[in-house]
């Protein structure tokens, strides 16, 4: 697919077609609509990788129902729900983003992308239940979770979730919170939404089926090398400002820009899969996301769920995800070599020093990637003990490349969120990490202007644009004090996302 004009040393250059990258070229190019704009994607399709419906749960993750968001108690005995704040916050970014872009007319069919499915936490033992408990309790002193339930009730579990209790022992102690503003979003379909928008403005263009193969920096520009798959020439392009949103392919696209910020970064990458059911029975009684307590080895983005799933218009039910070992960096164009091709001198010691550290999350996964569908279906009843093998089918989900970092000489996993690595001359900006990031993907974006693009916010006309983007972009929405404007943003968005009754 290519867009009518190909644009010719652009002002900035996306590379990739998942959310990111699309959220930042609308962004950019309403906060500024002189800018001139190309992307470019590598497969035939836009948001293939990690952003594609089937290749992640979809969640709209606001802190509301993750418990992996708020695993640990305090210093004062409490549930620390730090965290599920934070991300709260950093999604209302992503919430007003999406309204304002459905009024103004951006986007069309918001059903097509967002639809409301409530987000419930689910526990079973009375430890879990302890936890649950006071997780609840603190996390209703905030503002933005004062509509939180709490049940024990098993009856009020049934109406909230009827299959979760099917089957399960009478006797056992269980939990569950619920939140009746949860989304379930298909990120690749916004994605493409928002880059057929942005390809018919002025100045701006896309182009699938075009490789990245090198940049470098030349007089101030970055020169990039380009390959056209379907047709196998190549050639260049230049522009001010590259944004390497690649998903697992912005490491080595990363490595090869050359910048000293880049150096002594790794990626780990982690495969999934998921159960499926389409089941008309099953599909109708569930209309909820579920989320349980992580597995002791597992990786924060394999905790257990069970979701309705909305895409083109059709509902399926899906639990997992099942986490696999791979050294592939992306599900449609990667390769076996992805990860041995990514090690460097300068980030060899960090990859040492996490393998020897993480030798239960690597056994993990490889303990997963070979499991058999019983073991599957076993996890499963876990969850929803009443599961029958015929009713569910076993599909393989997206790779995330978790960001491995050297930090005061303590190389680590990142687990949790997106690290953005800029250039100093704030030129070049890559995204690395995992879960939650699509969701938050407008907080990200934020991030992104407002370092490198500071000067187009301090006029009085971008400064302004960018308020009616977001208009909480330079607001702390957490503080107590600003709870009514925080509810009426909130509300202004998802009416104009059609969320509310």
């Amino acid at each position: 697919m290519k867009s009518q004009n190909h644009i010719e040393n652009p002002d900035v250059i996306l590379i990739g077609s998942g959310i990111m990258s699309a959220t930042l070229g609308a962004v950019l190019k309403e906060m500024n609509p002189s800018l001139r704009i190309q992307l470019y994607e590598m497969t035939d399709n836009f948001a293939a990788e990690a952003s594609n419906g089937w290749h992640n749960a979809g969640t709209g993750h606001a802190g509301l129902c993750e418990l992996s968001y708020t695993p640990n108690y305090g210093a004062d005995g409490e549930v620390d729900v730090a965290k599920a704040i934070e991300i709260y916050h950093q999604f209302e970014h992503s919430l007003q983003f999406w309204g304002y872009a459905a009024r103004t007319g951006m986007i069309d069919s918001v059903k097509d992308f967002i639809n409301p499915v409530p987000h419930l936490s689910f526990v079973y033992g009375q430890e879990q239940v302890d936890f649950l408990r006071s997780r609840h309790r603190q996390m209703t002193k905030h503002h933005f979770f004062k509509e939180m339930e709490y049940t024990e009730d098993r009856d009020t579990i049934r109406q909230w979730s009827p299959l979760i209790l099917d089957g399960r022992d009478e006797n056992e102690p269980v939990a569950m919170t619920r939140m009746p503003y949860g989304t379930d979003v298909n990120f690749g379909a916004l994605a493409g939404k928002l880059i057929e928008w942005l390809g018919k403005q002025e100045g701006c263009g896309y182009a699938t089926k075009h490789r990245i193969t090198d940049l470098n920096k030349r007089d101030g520009k970055w020169e990039l090398e380009i390959k056209d798959l379907n047709t196998n020439k190549s050639f260049t392009n230049t522009a001010k400002f590259v944004f390497i949103g690649a998903g697992g392919g912005s490491l080595p696209l990363l490595q090869k820009s050359g910048i000293d910020e880049a150096k002594g970064f790794g990626g780990f990458p982690i495969g999934g899969q998921w159960l499926i059911s389409e089941k008309p029975e099953l599909v109708e009684q569930h209309t909820a996301k579920v989320y349980g307590m992580s597995p002791g080895a597992a990786p924060t983005m394999a905790v257990p769920h069970l979701d309705t799933r909305i895409i083109d218009g059709k509902k399926a039910l899906l639990f997992g995800p099942y986490a696999s070992w791979t050294t592939k960096f992306l599900h449609e164009e990667g390769s076996a070599l992805d990860l041995p091709g990514s090690i460097r001198f300068d980030n060899i010691g960090s990859l040492i020093k996490v393998g020897l550290h993480n030798i239960p999350l690597v056994r993990y996964l490889v303990q997963q990637g070979t499991q058999s569908m019983e073991t599957r279906l076993g996890e499963l009843r876990n969850f929803y003990p009443g599961a029958k093998a015929e009713d569910w089918k076993l599909i393989d989900a997206g790779i995330r490349v978790q960001a491995i970092k050297k930090e005061d000489g303590d190389a680590g996993i990142v687990h949790f969120g997106t690290e953005m690595v800029t250039s100093a001359d704030c030129s070049l900006t890559a995204l690395l990490g995992a879960s939650p990031g699509a969701s938050v993907s407008t907080n990200v974006i934020v991030q992104i202007v407002q370092k490198c693009f500071s000067h187009e916010l301090k006029t009085e006309e971008g400064h302004k644009r960018m308020k009616a983007i977001i208009p909480s972009y330079d607001e702390n929405l957490i503080e107590p004090q600003l709870a009514e404007r925080q509810a009426a943003l909130s509300r202004e968005a998802m009416q104009s996302l059609n969320l509310l009754s």
